[in-house]
């Protein structure tokens, strides 16, 4: 037998809703509020003395403005709702363009390795990827071999160009390479083609390279 929150069968009795969560909200009058108000105070008015025309008039008009703000409120509520929706589906106008994140660095920890990946706009006919520290000096050189366009995967070992272990730190990756015309060409970490686009819980994400990133993590799309 299923036993409810309140302890009650709850194959009789069902699911026990707290009432109180959904008492109306008696803090505001809305304009069907301040129409009972107005008709209640027009019922009980002493006859003797019956309520001022222009007193009428005043309220009527504090109803037709509480109305207006009413209608006003909602459509700017139904208008955010579009132009959200709106901005969402426009960010598809950007897939094929490459975002850029604003930063070339990746966080390396001690005795392990680092993969990281880059994205070469042109076919690579020779290259090679620094990895840098803080003040600039090459700790890595990895060399990037022959390949189309595209994005590549590459792994850091974690060691500088003589072998030795890299302590924990901050470390910067920027590729040289020259293209199948034999043009020298740069590009770095951070930057990639927009893959797709996704719509998740109200945010945008975006497909650049094997990872999907929030629309508010780009700096620039070109």
């Amino acid at each position: 037998m299923a036993i409810n929150s309140v302890g009650q069968d709850s194959s009789v009795y069902g699911e026990y809703k707290d009432k109180s969560s959904t008492t109306k909200d008696k803090t505001k009058l809305g304009k069907d509020d301040f129409m009972t108000l107005m008709l209640a105070e027009m019922q009980h008015q002493d006859p003797t003395e019956p309520m001022d025309s222009e007193k009428i008039l005043s309220q009527t008009s504090q109803l037709a403005t509480l109305e207006s703000a009413e209608n006003t409120n909602k459509a700017l509520e139904d208008l955010s709702k579009s132009l959200g929706s709106s901005q969402q589906f426009s960010t598809i106008a950007a897939i094929g363009k490459t975002a850029d994140i604003g930063s070339d660095s990746i966080r390396h920890e001690k005795n392990s390795s680092t993969t990281f990946e880059i994205y070469f706009p042109d076919d690579v006919n020779q290259g090679s990827i620094d990895i840098t520290d803080g003040n600039g000096q090459v700790m890595k050189t990895i060399d990037v071999g022959t390949n189309p366009s595209g994005v590549y995967q590459f792994t850091w070992d974690g060691t500088d160009g003589g072998g030795n272990t890299v302590d924990d730190g901050v470390f910067h990756v920027n590729a040289k390479y020259s293209n199948s015309a034999g043009e020298s060409k740069e590009t770095r970490l951070g930057a990639y083609p927009i893959e797709s686009v996704r719509f998740d819980e109200g945010k945008t994400m975006l497909k650049l390279g094997s990872n999907y990133v929030s629309l508010d993590s780009v700096k620039e799309v070109y």
